[in-house]
Formats: structure tokens, sequence, C-alpha cells
């Protein structure tokens, strides 16, 4: 990967928890006020950031001087590293703030035209680095190594940068070609920006009347607090209003989707990759085995989600079970979190990972690193953002205050840890870890906190409460992440087979899959098929498949911490603290994890029936 891609991943693409998965709205739950991050640290104002922006764009032709001397020395090679990295760095920063302005208040549009200049600026660093990559592959391999090995700053933070570049000689164009594609990197971006705005401001989103009076507006805040209603028919109202606003923008929602496979083909294409799955996992080294091994034991594992919904069922008393009725709790909590006691918890949970940790996220947790409650403009859902390294991290969050915020709370806490632990442990070019590990350390604390609240459960009703949380964080990490997997897969091979898309072919695509996922004993309306338009991050293609890999993997190490001591403990932390030091699936092998073969998933759908069972004993 390049440097601007490897950058931009992070800043660009924050370590994110779906909307649609992990809800936090709470209308009328939170307090008042605007955003509870303090944003000076990254720069005290907007002049300030300007400035740096402007500083950027300036230093950016003096890469130029280096083109042409990659090969000269090892002393010029480093010099020319260094230069890039710390324009990277610089630029993340940049980004991250405007990004993190932006999200405060979608609708101000101000903060999107800041954004727009961040992302140019992006592009520009993309395009002067360009060369670099073909130029090196022009010294060879030979050459880089005996560099590496004289030159300690080369051998300590660019070993691995090298050798990655090398890797992916044959997919690497000429200085021509690099430049081309990346000037390409804004315009293409357009699809998923034009969908965000559709969803975000443009689509008039419906307003329905709930059983008790109450008159809730559906937009994507509206409908993840009251898709769990718990009267059936409010659920249904709302899943059926809410989907078919999608499909009244079916059209427009299809066009934005097409053309980003569209692109997706163009960069694989461009790069000499047989197919787009092969382009989107090559820059991490993921072998294509891990995705299809995931999707093929997924579906081996579906009685064990369908029994799952047969449980659902019978714990509401329901006479059938429909897709509406996914998200009730299947036993009521009605405990509410206040922010001091989501931290707390999230706290005492955490104690296995050892004092370290535990230092670590008591004083981050008790500083100003995250906006908590959600408000009208907000941006929706919740994420973690990495871009301002040398600062810390920034945690945008929509807690409510019941359970499903305190495990919102947790999740994003294990992200921003994991890139403190990987910062402290690594020099800056190898601490930014690919997003196939980012989604195991905050999945892992939510089993930590599921642990954690069971042991405190004093009554089978809390037991079977936190044993639905455990059940329902495996169908909407590892059941339904897989499903969005295999309708991407399936969107990018009708493309490259030359099937004409639209959006009501994706709807057909994503309503069979659905069917096959939920079985034949759910209910489904059809215009259920249209939830595809809802998930963000399809623009970001062959991403949610690792959601599931993570799960299966941070299942695998939670059991094994709850069940071992300080090595289980110390086996788990060696690898967030390697970052990005080496590929991800290497760093997993060495942990004793093989993400190509079947076993982490299968052990994964081995704990969804373990479960079940302890579930069903409580009923019994």
């Amino acid at each position: 990967m390049t440097e601007l891609s490897r950058r931009q991943a992070l800043a660009a693409g924050a370590l994110t928890t779906l909307a649609l998965s992990a809800p936090g709205w709470a209308q009328g739950a939170a307090p008042a006020g605007g955003a509870a991050w303090d944003l000076t640290e990254i720069y005290a104002t907007e002049a300030a950031w300007d400035a740096a922006r402007k500083g950027a764009l300036a230093a950016l032709p003096g890469i130029a001087k280096y083109k042409g001397r990659l090969g000269e020395s090892a002393g010029t090679l480093a010099e020319a590293l260094v230069l890039q990295s710390d324009l990277g760095r610089t630029i993340a920063r940049v980004y991250t703030y405007v990004s993190l302005k932006g999200d405060e208040d979608v609708r101000v549009a101000a903060w999107q035209e800041k954004q727009a200049q961040a992302i140019d600026l992006y592009t520009a660093f993309g395009e002067a680095t360009a060369w670099f990559a073909p130029e090196l592959l022009t010294v060879g391999k030979p050459k880089i190594d005996g560099f590496v090995a004289s030159n300690p700053t080369l051998k300590t933070r660019f070993d691995f940068y090298l050798a990655n570049i090398v890797r992916q000689a044959e997919h690497t164009l000429s200085p021509e070609g690099e430049a081309i594609l990346a000037s390409a990197t804004a315009p293409l971006q357009a699809p998923g920006d034009i969908s965000g705005q559709l969803r975000s401001s443009d689509i008039p989103w419906p307003t329905i009347k709930l059983s008790d009076g109450k008159e809730v507006r559906l937009d994507s805040q509206g409908y993840t607090l009251n898709r769990d209603a718990p009267n059936r028919a409010d659920r249904k109202a709302v899943f059926d209003a809410f989907w078919d606003a999608h499909g009244k923008f079916q059209n427009s929602f299809g066009a934005t989707y097409n053309a980003k496979v569209k692109s997706d083909i163009f960069y694989a294409k461009a790069r000499k990759y047989p197919t787009s799955l092969a382009s989107a996992l090559s820059g991490a080294n993921v072998p294509e085995a891990v995705y299809r091994t995931l999707v093929a034991e997924a579906n081996k594992g579906l009685p064990q989600l369908h029994r799952y919904f047969e449980l659902r069922r019978r714990m509401l008393k329901l006479p059938d079970i429909a897709y509406y009725d996914i998200y009730p709790p299947l036993v009521s909590l009605d405990r509410p979190f206040s922010l001091d006691q989501m931290r707390a918890l999230t706290l005492e949970a955490v104690k296995p990972l050892g004092p370290d940790y535990q230092t670590r996220i008591a004083k981050a947790t008790a500083a100003k690193w995250m906006d908590p409650w959600p408000r009208e403009g907000k941006r929706p859902g919740a994420y973690m953002n990495p871009g301002a390294s040398e600062v810390h991290p920034y945690l945008l969050l929509n807690l409510s205050e019941k359970y499903d915020g305190l495990s919102t709370y947790a999740h994003e806490w294990g992200h921003a840890l994991h890139s403190l632990l990987a910062n402290a442990a690594q020099p800056y070019d190898k601490a930014d870890y690919p997003i196939f590990l980012a989604e195991i350390a905050s999945t892992l604390n939510e089993q930590l906190l599921v642990a954690h609240m069971l042991k405190q459960a004093k009554t089978k009703e809390e037991k079977l409460f936190y044993l639905g949380q455990q059940m329902e964080n495996f169908r909407g990490t590892f059941y339904r992440q897989t499903m969005f997997a295999e309708f991407e897969l399936k969107a990018h091979d009708l493309a490259e087979a030359g099937e004409g898309l639209s959006g009501k072919k994706f709807t057909e695509v994503y309503f069979d899959l659905l069917r096959r996922y939920h079985g034949p004993n759910l209910k489904l309306e059809a215009s259920y098929g249209n939830e595809w338009a809802f998930i963000p991050h399809f623009y970001n293609s062959f991403y949610v498949y690792q959601y599931a890999t993570c799960i299966a993997a941070a299942t695998y190490f939670a059991q094994a911490i709850l069940k071992g001591g300080p090595k289980e403990r110390d086996n788990y932390l060696s690898v967030l603290k390697a970052g990005g030091s080496d590929y991800p699936v290497d760093i997993l092998r060495r942990a004793g994890l093989d993400m190509a073969s079947p076993a982490p998933y299968q052990a994964l759908v081995a704990t969804m029936k373990d479960t079940l069972d302890q579930a069903e004993a409580l009923l019994a």
C-alpha cells in the first residue's frame, strides 16, 4: 500500500461502528450542548488549521528534489521517506480536524467545503509521491535490502514499507500511471459522498404515529431508536415506512452504488488484478481464502442462527418471527447507565487485560477525547479516529443510556486503546494497523463486558439479557456482516461478468440473501430488500467482512484470556502492540490463529451454540 492510502485509510476512514448494527440515539436522554471533545488539542484555531493545510501544500513540491535519486544512497532514501512520512502525518492531522468538525453538525456547508480542501490536499500528496513506488522498483530488491541493512532509520521505520512495495511490484504502474490514479481519488469518492448526502439531508423521511400517540420522524436516527419498539405493530410500521422510503430512491442509490462498483473494477484493471476482490485484499496481503472461507463457514453455521431466531420468537412470546422482531431485547433491562457508570463498568470489565491497559484506559476516558451524546445535525453512528496520532485518538459516539450505549462505549474505547498501544510500541510508520486487525480490540472489549455483566447478574432475567446480548453480537457482527460481504461479492461478480446493474437488481440480490440468512421461518416483506441502500460501508468496498473475521478472532482471544492467565493476556496484547509492523494474517498466525482456515469461524459458531444452550437451560 502507498503512504497515501495507508494514511487515508486511517484518517479519512475512521474506525467505525456501523449505525445499523450499533444503535446509539436516545432522544431526550442526552445532556444539552455542543460537542464535548476538545479539538483545540489538534489545532487551537481555524486559522491554525488553515496555516497547517497551506504549509503542507507548499511543502509538497519539495518532494520532487528526490526524484531520480532514491537509489543514490541509503541516506538519501531515508531523507526522502522521512519527508514523505512527516508530510503524511501532517496531512492526516489536517484532515482529522476538519472531519471531526464537520461531523459535529453535518448541516454546516462550510465544514463540508473545508473537508473538500483537505481531500484535495490528500490528492495532491498522492500525486506528489506517486513516483516513489515505481522508482523504488527500478532500484531493485537487492539494493534496497542493502540500504535497509546499513541505515538505522530505514531499518527501524521503513523496512516493512519497502518490503511491501517490492511485494506489489507487478501491480505498480509507471510514475505517470500512478499520478493519474492518485488524481482520480477525489472524483471516484463521489458515489459515497452523494449517497451519504441522500441519507443525511436530502431524503424527505416519513413521520409516523406510534401506538402511544407519539409521532416520530424516521430518518436513520429515528429508525435506530424505534426499530426495537415494544409494540410489535409499531415495529412493523417503522420497518415498512423506513424501507419504503429507501425504495422511493432505489434508482438513485442504484446509480451511486453501481458507480462505486465500476470504480472498483477500474482500479483493479488499472493495477492488473484479476478481480475487484483481489485488488481490495492485496493492500493488507490477505489471502482470498480468508474471505471465501468466512462466507462458506458462516453459511454452514446458519442452523445456529436460525435456532436463535426460534429462541427469540419463543422468548418474545410471538406466534411467528419477522424481520422487524430481531432488535427488541429478549429480556427487558430497565437499568439506565450514566456516562460515569459506563466508564466504571468498562474499566472493571477490562481488568483481565492487565494493569498497563487499565492505567491507559483510565487516563484516556477521563480526558476530553470524545463527543458522547446525540444531537440534531450530528453524524449518526460511532467511530474512533486515530488520524491525529501525535495528539491522541478521538471518539464520536451517539450513546443511549441503555445497555447498547454502554456496549458502544466499551467497543470504541477498545479501538482507542489499540491505537495507544500500537503508537507506544511502534514507530509512527509501523503503528497504523490495518482494518483487518482493528475490530478485534473493540469486539473483544464487548465480550469482556458481557462476561463481567453476566458474573454480576443476580437473577435469571438478568442472565438471559446478557446472554441475549452475546447472541446478538454474534448475529450482528458475524452473520450480518458476512451477509453484507456476500452481497458485495455478488454485486462485483455480476458487474465483472458484464451484467447490467440497477437499484432493482441490487434489491433482488440483497433480498435473496436476507431469505437465506434468516431462514424459512422468518417473515420478510419485499421492501426490506431495500436495506442495502442504508449501508454506508458498501462505499468502502470489501471492508465489512473484517467485522466478521475480527469477532471470530476476538472470541478466540476472549475465551483464552478469561480461562487463562498472563500468558494468554500477553499473547493477545502482542497483536495490538504489533500495529502495522507486519501483515495482519501473519500477526494473527504468530498468536495462534490461521484466519484462512475454517477453525476460527467454526469456533465462533460453537460458542454461539454454547450460548444458546445456556439460554435454553435457563428457560427449561
